[in-house]
């Protein structure tokens, strides 16, 4: 038979303190997973564009093209 929420909890605060912080933060990020597939997703496109600079296939600008586009473009 599964324990309920009351003996878990009981549990829980039976843990010595860093036990429970770890319990705590491995219970939160369970709740997140989405978010932690979104940033695995951001990671990966990341790590993608950076190999495609690398690789010479995308144009880099100096700072100072960009700042003069970017008043250009306020005018």
């Amino acid at each position: 038979m599964p324990a309920s929420l009351k003996d878990i909890e009981e549990q829980a605060h039976a843990l010595a303190a860093e036990e429970q912080a770890k319990l705590a933060e491995s219970l939160l990020e369970s709740l997140h997973s989405p978010l932690a597939r979104i940033e695995a997703a951001w990671e990966e496109e990341i790590e993608q564009r950076i190999a495609a600079f690398d690789r010479g296939e995308v144009p880099s600008y100096s700072a100072d093209e960009v700042f003069a586009e970017a008043r250009h473009i306020l005018k």
